[in-house]
Parts: C-alpha cells; structure tokens; sequence
C-alpha cells in the first residue's frame, strides 16, 4: 500500500524559511498528482501547491511567489521550499498521493501531516 513520510515542519519566525519533504513509496501509478495541503484549526483543508506526472506545476493565490515545488526532483520525492513566510501561513500541512490527472476526483493517500507554524 501507499506510504507516505513527511518531514520538515517546525517553527519559525515571519520571513523566513522553511523546507519541506515527503517521500511516498509502494505506489506504481502511469500518471498521478502530488501535492502539499493545508489547514488551519476551524479553517478547510487548502491546496497550496502540486505537482503532476508531467511535471506541471500549479500553485494557490495566496502562496504563489513565496512557495516553491523544486523542479528535477525523482518522481516519488515532493519538496516545498517555503520563503517570506507569514503569520497566516500557520497549519499542519499534509502531502498528497492521487492517481490520474489532478482533480480526477480519485481518493488521495495522504501523509500524517507537518506542523508549520509562523510567529
């Protein structure tokens, strides 16, 4: 079955940096979507960037220019590096397995989640 493991969370102060990881092994799918996720106590759950099979890249509003999906990266590795960080970027942030296109509308594997908190 799908595993995935992130790591990277941690607590920072607004503006700086952070880098996440997540690793997803015992999978084989032809075409799939990766990406990182949100949410915030009593808020729902975000996307924020993924990243698909093709290399396609797709990233929210709120965090586009600040957060980053690093290219040439091996297909089961998923990184976000996280810059300019504010106060409302605070969550637990999730990585994301889905086969197919992004938005198939197939059940996601998830990981356990990474606290980022922004002071």
């Amino acid at each position: 079955h799908v595993q995935l493991v992130e790591s990277g969370g941690g607590s920072v102060p607004a503006g700086g940096s952070l880098n996440l990881s997540c690793i997803a092994t015992k999978y084989s799918y032809s075409r799939y979507c990766m990406g990182w996720f949100r949410q915030a106590p009593g808020t729902e759950r975000e996307a924020v960037a993924r990243i698909d099979s093709d290399g396609r890249t797709t990233y929210s509003d709120s965090v586009k220019g600040r957060f980053t999906i690093p290219q040439n990266n091996p297909k089961n590795t998923l990184h976000l590096q996280m810059n300019s960080l504010k106060v409302e970027d605070t969550a637990m942030y999730f990585c994301g397995l889905q086969a197919g296109y992004c938005d198939s509308g197939r059940s996601i594997w998830w990981g356990q989640g990474t606290q980022v908190t922004v002071s």
